[in-house]
């Protein structure tokens, strides 16, 4: 049987329990939508905090490697993250209302594999190096404080690394997947009883 068939065409010949096809595309076109705005807003944020770390630099000229180390770090966390994360621009930008049936679920396929690789590989770089890179950074300040002072300091920056670790990233990942299941979900659905036409 050929999996590459029109599905709309034949989906609109039947006429029970079938899922709304409108909505279904409707919904796949949304989520296409959303992840190609927040890519876009994501390399925007990065981008201007990069910027303005590089700015820090120049400006207030730290006098310690450590300091540099960290900024390079801090940098360079974001840069690998942004050459990972835009690499999903095009597979969302690929997703249009012309495929066949076989070819949405392969394009949901193809974005699940990539977000599973980006919540867990690259976020985990970007994690370890960012929280090094902030470690140094922070050397240089910490050590002119007083010792409760700098205590205060790294206890803040590492309470605020460990809420987006445990907290925020889970839960970020918990909808991300979720979303993508139900499509999934939905077009493999629509896949089986085209099968057992």
């Amino acid at each position: 049987m050929d999996t590459n068939i029109d599905f709309k065409n034949i989906w609109k010949q039947q006429t029970s329990n079938k899922p709304d096809l409108k909505e279904l595309l409707g919904k796949l076109k949304k989520f296409k939508n959303e992840n190609l705005r927040k890519i876009i807003i994501i390399n925007a944020l990065l981008i201007a905090t990069s910027l303005g770390i590089a700015f820090i630099w120049y400006r207030y000229q730290p006098q310690l490697i450590t300091t540099k180390t960290g900024i390079i770090l801090v940098i360079l966390a974001m840069i690998i993250f942004l050459f990972a994360y835009n690499k999903m621009f095009m597979v969302f930008y690929k997703i249009d209302n012309t495929q066949s049936n076989s070819e949405y679920l392969q394009s949901l396929y193809t974005v699940k594999n990539k977000q599973k690789f980006m919540q867990t590989t690259m976020l985990n770089t970007y994690f370890i190096i960012l929280f090094l890179g902030i470690c140094l950074y922070m050397y240089e300040y910490a050590s002119r404080m007083t010792f409760t002072s700098a205590v205060i300091a790294y206890a803040a920056t590492f309470s605020w690394i460990a809420i987006n670790w445990f907290y925020i990233r889970p839960k970020t990942i918990k909808k991300q997947e979720a979303k993508i299941d139900g499509l999934i979900n939905k077009f493999e659905e629509i896949n089986k009883q085209l099968k057992d036409l």
